[in-house]
């Protein structure tokens, strides 16, 4: 893709959200991210507890 089609889609986002929204929305897309990030790792450390206390008995 040429420099001329990433400026008209620039132009078509900046219509559709303006330029007020964008940051708003970049903040909320990060925001989800960081939780996904933090679910996974959660989901993570309660199968490893699990594991080394089914060892004890």
């Amino acid at each position: 893709m040429s420099l001329i089609h990433w400026a008209i889609v620039a132009i078509v986002v900046f219509m559709l959200f303006g330029a007020g929204k964008l940051p708003r929305l970049m903040g909320d897309v990060a925001e989800g991210i960081k939780a996904f990030k933090r679910g996974m790792k959660d989901d993570d450390t309660p199968k490893a507890i699990e594991h080394t206390d089914s060892k004890k008995e």
